[in-house]
């Protein structure tokens, strides 16, 4: 049984996520173990795990972000801000500035206070597939958005917020993506502020999400409803996004320690047992 396996937790805006740096835990992270650990019952708990740094792939401060079910997504807002967060506090970075490299993408991150509570995020180009396009949903024609901030969204204009817990898992699965997709419905508030609902592909109904927040409110944006930036108030708590002339993302927001600690010695034998 390996010695001690240490797991660190932060929270964006009640989007909970575990860190597992390599350098301090000395399992693979399957598929399975990623169930286990951020299963809520059995596990920590979680919406997911940032694994990094990983000094074996290429770019700096390399990282993959595994969703709660055990798949690997291409990019999180919420995770990539965790993560910062982690660098900075485990001390792998020294400037407020730096990049972190996920699927061989730079992104880079700006530390805002001196606790690195709030970072700012240079999330690449948002961009669009299909614009308010009609769509048939559970015998219902509404108008979706397909947009991409390096993962896949589907956005919907709708003040029924609550429908999410419906209509995100039809859509999460619907043919048009082959590859799942997250799922917001966005609510108008005033030209410089939404409110959104996000079913994430992965995980489900979520209290936040950044890339969700940058493709609601890149597609506010697109469709002429909102004007950068754009206050993005989730059930977790608020973001910004500012999209430049060129649809380059800024996302800024808060990220929290939650805990650190070593797993017991029987969660270790239960994950060393799993495959």
């Amino acid at each position: 049984m390996i010695d001690a396996a240490r797991i660190y937790k932060y929270q964006a805006l009640g989007n909970d996520m575990l860190i597992v740096d390599p350098a301090q835990f000395g399992l693979a992270l399957t598929p399975e173990r990623v169930r286990l650990l951020c299963d809520r019952h059995f596990g920590i708990g979680a919406d997911g795990i940032c694994y990094g740094p990983l000094p074996d792939e290429p770019g700096p401060n390399a990282m993959r972000f595994l969703n709660p079910d055990g798949s690997e997504a291409e990019k999180s807002g919420n995770g990539l801000r965790i993560f910062a967060r982690y660098l900075w506090d485990a001390g792998y970075v020294a400037s407020r500035s730096y990049s972190i490299t996920i699927q061989n993408q730079p992104i880079y991150a700006e530390v805002l206070d001196e606790a690195a509570h709030t970072i700012a995020l240079a999330m690449g180009q948002v961009s669009f597939s299909r614009i308010e396009e009609e769509m048939e949903v559970a015998g219902e024609t509404v108008r979706i958005t397909a947009v991409s901030v390096g993962n896949p969204h589907c956005v919907l204009f709708d003040d029924r917020l609550d429908a999410i817990h419906h209509i995100g898992p039809i859509l999460e699965n619907a043919p048009p993506f082959p590859n799942r997709t997250n799922v917001q419905i966005v609510h108008l508030v005033d030209e410089h502020t939404i409110e959104i609902a996000i079913w994430e592909r992965g995980a489900g109904y979520t209290l936040a999400s950044g890339t969700s927040a940058s493709a609601s409110a890149g597609a506010a944006i697109r469709t002429g409803r909102c004007t950068s930036p754009v206050e993005v108030r989730m059930a977790g708590g608020s973001a910004t996004v500012a999209v430049d002339e060129n649809w380059n993302v800024v996302l800024t927001g808060t990220v929290t320690a939650v805990f650190h600690g070593k797993l017991a010695p029987d969660m270790i034998k239960k994950l060393e047992r799993s495959a």
